[in-house]
């Protein structure tokens, strides 16, 4: 059985001088009397066993005892990073602390709460409070993210990663949170059995355990477990992991023992049964002898001095098992002990006791006087003033203590006297250059001082070479201390104090501006707002985010400054609302290329001189309305002239109705739906009612003269219906057989309005509900158009399958373009759906499904197609290829036109590039006849010329003359703007050429030659009679 004595650093001193055994003055623990000897078990009494039911022995019995205890949800842990461990080492600037960005990062992430101090030294300490989850996540990261990494790898077999990964690599994640580090295992197709851990170095030795543990698990070689009390351990791994190491060698069995920092006893064995059973054997007869053989001492060393005992990386104590076998046993740094224990045989206790005072004692601790404000200045930015003395002595210590004029430094007594002489030398040349001023200025300005992201306080450290401290907002301090070079700190001191003077001064206003104007004011690239700040630079101006909704500007700065801003942006806001007043102009559609005009002219002349924003809407959209914005007057002289310019273009007429304001409402109808009805079917003009509130009864209508005249009625008839006993209701059909129930062209409703007097209104594309028929009129009318709607709806909704015969000749036309013509056919005829045989087979068999009236439709059209496409010739139309642009109309609108109006299919030729001269007449070269010139009618039309029309022959006929109907009116609007030929100027036949003093002008009245004549006029190479001319004698 170990026992312990108690020696103090005195008594052992003692002993060491040589003193005689009986005189070293041992105190034996629980001793009666000095003067006898004591009993070997006074002196050295059985450690008490350990009482693990000693609270619950006396705890009272009854239902109470029964009630566990509730275990805090919040625990705290405390994490320090020393200086050399430490990944970011500036905190010096106001705001810009990479670890302070760091912390708030890790506690979004964990949900963990995140204190973070300075020490003196530099060295940085985080809280951690939260749920246990949420530290050990927040820990894992502070590990990973604010402290330098050290890596280490461990080899385990290949096939026992996946048990170190786990199901879903929950058993990895675990172990990393536990051990706060970083684990990468290698993929399964890399050969590497070698697994890396990145983190501190006491997780390191954690994860390292545990994952050899899990190995040792799964090993298929035998695996036994040791109990061995950890004080033991030390022996068994021997100095520096020597007498391990050659256990391992000599059996070749694994042995894995805990590190110091896992509090766990068992030693874990692996390999072949005999060679393990080996080792098994010899760990447990060193651990019978030392539990025979050794005792302890327990000795108070200094708290401070337990590091110098350790020694780099548990060096010394190493050092010391080794010298004399006796394992010394350190205090956790978190525990308040400063007894040190030390275990081994009694005759070699002393001299490790030796050992272990001397390593205590080979530092020495002195201090050094020096103000606190000063301290900053010693360690300099980044500690590199002290970092200067730590490379030259490593082994001295520094410590800053906050709020002492002193510094502590600790280390071998020799290293120690240098660095001190050096940090004196350092604070006397500091106090003589350097100074401090405090000032006090209000708490609550203390964020303006500092400034966004700390820039105005960053600035005047910089400009003057000061050290500014402002304390946090939670010590509600208003002292602020400046330190640094005297003239400095006088200049930044000045300046600061003007600041807070000028805030002082400062008044914040709140200006009410409508949200849709903050945009405007700033300017599409915020030069609007940087010229008001440029014209009043003392006063900030706030905007709200846009996505708060909020009218509130605030201003803040100077009070005559903050007024004089007010007024300013109060007059903006008013011409911005004089400005913003909007009218919108129904033009239509097809007047609107003319409003803008070539390249924009037309419109941007107005703007420019109307002062106004014009709006068109976008080409492809249904929109004809224009809206313009400006002030009033501007906009209604804009919407003047654009008037002016439809009413020139077209036979535009206006009329004015007079109906009683309180009927416009139910005229308009549900989202305007009554009113879009009478637009649509009188077409398209614009009917305008006045402002609801008004009072007015006059309703506009602008449009055709035609079709307002139309719309008159319409709107007359209804008003008065409206007056008198008008009658409204609402029907339901599928949208798909809304197209059938209008029919073409609208025969099929204007058979029911003619039938029953009623209006029935269909929904348009915008309206949300797109089932719902509205029928309006009398109730004798509406009741009776209901009957009949109603009757067709029921019949459409009685789906029935039919089929019919079509030759596979003419399928190809039917789904051609994707299915163009059958897409038409469901859409004409309530939705039918068509259903073709699949090329390549030859059935001749087409299946219809729907509406049985639908079918019956679509069959009936399906037939008349084919029909069409039986009787289908080919013709020719000639029109000159420069016409070919102008019939086919913008976008080829006029020829889809007239395709659509006469059921045919028209091709125009290819165009030709560079048509070549027509010759009048064949050329003969040489006396012979060209080859095709011979052939060619010069009346027959150019390839590039013919457009071929293909369908019925009447039909073709029709197209034909259209086509050529509109060539007609084509040239006829061409030779208004061409320019006559020259051929054309005159209608006098050509003079041809005339010459002076000709032969046949003379008296002789000789014959002028004749120019069709070969005599006068040969060919080249052709045999000609001889014959005298009248040009003279040959000379």
């Amino acid at each position: 059985m170990s026992s312990v004595a108690v020696l103090t650093q005195e008594s052992f001193a003692e002993h060491r001088s040589g003193l005689a055994q009986q005189q070293v003055k041992v105190t034996a623990l629980n001793s009666e009397e000095e003067n006898d000897p004591p009993t070997y078990k006074e002196a050295f009494p059985p450690l008490p066993e350990k009482a693990p039911c000693l609270e619950a022995a006396q705890e009272p019995a009854g239902p109470w005892s029964k009630i566990r205890p509730i275990k805090a949800s919040v625990i705290t842990q405390v994490f320090h990073v020393p200086l050399e461990e430490r990944k970011y080492k500036d905190m010096n600037q106001f705001g810009e602390g990479e670890q302070a960005k760091i912390c708030l990062d890790i506690m979004q992430k964990t949900g963990a709460h995140l204190e973070l101090s300075l020490a003196k030294d530099q060295g940085l300490s985080i809280m951690v409070s939260g749920k246990l989850e949420a530290v050990m996540k927040a820990r894992k990261e502070i590990v990973a993210r604010l402290q330098t990494q050290a890596s280490a790898t461990v080899a385990i077999p290949k096939e026992h990663h996946r048990f170190v990964i786990g199901k879903n690599g929950e058993k990895l994640q675990d172990l990393e949170l536990k051990t706060a580090t970083k684990i990468q295992i290698p993929r399964p197709d890399d050969s590497s059995n070698q697994i890396k851990i990145t983190g501190t170095k006491e997780g390191i030795e954690k994860a390292r355990h545990e994952i050899l543990l899990i190995s040792a698990e799964q090993d298929k070689r035998a695996v036994e477990r040791l109990d061995v009390e950890k004080v033991y351990h030390p022996f068994i791994a021997g100095p520096y992991n020597k007498l391990v190491s050659e256990l391992m060698q000599d059996t070749g069995t694994r042995i894995n023992i805990p590190p110091p920092s896992v509090n766990k006893t068992e030693i874990v064995f692996t390999g072949e049964k005999e060679q393990l059973a080996q080792a098994v054997a010899r760990v447990k007869k060193i651990y019978e002898e030392k539990k025979k053989k050794t005792t302890t001492i327990a000795v108070e060393v200094k708290k401070s001095q337990h590091k110098y005992v350790i020694g780099p990386k548990g060096n010394s104590l190493q050092e010391i098992l080794e010298k004399t076998g006796v394992s010394v046993e350190i205090p956790p740094t978190d525990s308040s002990s400063e007894t040190v224990i030390l275990r081994g045989e009694p005759e070699k206790l002393g001299q490790a006791l030796t050992e272990v005072y001397a390593k205590a004692n080979s530092f020495t601790v002195s201090s050094v006087s020096a103000p606190s404000w000063l301290h900053r200045f010693i360690i300099g930015k980044k500690g590199q003033n002290l970092a200067k003395i730590t490379q030259q002595m490593p082994k001295v210590h520094i410590e800053f203590t906050e709020g002492e004029d002193k510094i502590t430094l600790e280390g071998p007594t020799e290293d120690v006297n240098v660095a001190q002489e050096q940090i004196e030398v350092m604070v006397k040349d500091l106090i003589n250059r350097m100074d401090y001023a405090e000032i006090n200025v209000d708490h609550k300005f203390h964020r303006h001082l500092i400034g966004k992201n700390g820039a105005n306080i960053n600035r005047i450290k910089d400009l003057y070479k000061v050290s500014v401290r402002i304390p946090p907002d939670n010590e509600k301090s208003n002292l602020i201390r400046i330190e640094g070079d005297p003239q400095g700190v006088q200049q930044a001191k000045k300046e600061l104090l003007e600041l807070a003077s000028r805030m002082e001064n400062e008044r914040t206003k709140d200006l009410i501006i409508e949200q849709k104007f903050h945009r405007t004011i700033i300017g599409q690239k915020g030069e609007r707002i940087r010229e008001i700040r440029e014209k009043f630079p003392e006063v900030i101006i706030n905007f709200p985010d846009p996505a708060h909704k909020s009218d509130i500007v605030q201003l803040r700065g100077p009070k005559n400054e903050v007024e004089k801003c007010t007024k300013y942006m109060q007059k903006m806001v008013a011409d911005l609302v004089e400005n913003s007043f909007s009218i919108s102009v129904p033009i239509f559609k097809q007047f609107h290329k003319n409003i803008i005009g070539k390249g924009g002219a037309n419109i941007k002349k107005i703007r420019e001189e109307s002062n106004t924003k014009i709006d068109l809407p976008a080409e492809n959209s249904n929109s004809e309305t224009i809206v313009i914005t400006g002030k009033r007057a501007n906009c209604e002289a804009a919407r003047h002239r654009i008037l002016a310019i439809q009413k020139e273009l077209a036979n535009i007429t206006e009329v004015e109705v007079s109906i009683p304001s309180k009927l416009h409402n139910s005229l308009i109808g549900a989202k305007g739906r009554f009113i879009r009805s009478i637009m649509e079917e009188c077409g398209g003009v614009h009917i305008h009612f006045p402002t609801e509130g008004s009072g007015s009864d006059t309703v506009t209508i602008r449009g055709p003269a035609q079709d307002v005249e139309k719309a008159k009625k319409q709107l007359l008839h209804l008003a008065e219906e409206k007056q008198t006993k008008s009658y409204t209701v609402d029907l339901r059909a599928k949208p798909e057989y809304h197209k059938f129930l209008i029919g073409k062209g609208g025969g099929n409703i204007r058979k029911v309005r003619d039938n029953t007097g009623a209006r029935i209104i269909f929904p348009t594309t915008e309206d949300k509900d797109q089932e719902l028929i509205t029928i309006m009129g009398t109730e004798e009318a509406v009741k009776e158009a209901q009957k009949e709607l109603e009757a067709l709806i029921k019949n459409l909704d009685n789906v029935i399958e039919d089929s019919m015969v079509v030759d596979p000749k003419h399928h190809r036309h039917f789904v051609i373009r994707r299915g163009q013509v059958l897409r038409e056919i469901a859409d004409e005829y309530g939705g039918v759906m068509v259903s073709f045989p699949r090329s390549g087979t030859q059935s001749d068999k087409v299946t219809l499904k729907g509406a049985k009236d639908c079918v019956e439709a679509a069959k009936k059209r399906i037939q008349e197609i084919i029909e069409d496409l039986e009787a289908q010739v080919t013709i020719e139309c000639t029109i000159p290829q420069k016409f070919h642009r102008s019939i086919m109309g913008p976008k080829g609108s006029r020829i889809q036109q007239i395709t659509r109006d006469y059921g045919v299919q028209i091709k125009f030729p290819d165009r030709e590039e560079n048509p070549a001269p027509v010759a009048e007449t064949a050329v003969q070269e040489n006396g012979e006849e060209g080859g095709e010139g011979k052939d060619a009618d010069p009346s027959s039309p150019k390839k590039c010329d013919i457009i071929i029309i293909s369908g019925r022959r009447e039909k073709c006929e029709a197209a034909k003359e259209a086509l050529q109907l509109a060539d007609v009116v084509d040239n006829e609007a061409m030779q208004v703007y061409m320019k006559p030929s020259s051929h054309e100027e005159s209608k006098a036949p050509s003079k041809g050429f005339v010459v002076r003093d000709a032969p046949w002008a003379t008296v002789n009245n000789e014959k002028a030659p004749d120019m069709s004549s070969s005599e006068d006029f040969p060919s080249f190479g052709a045999q000609v009679a001889p014959k005298t001319l009248p040009w003279g004698p040959k000379r």
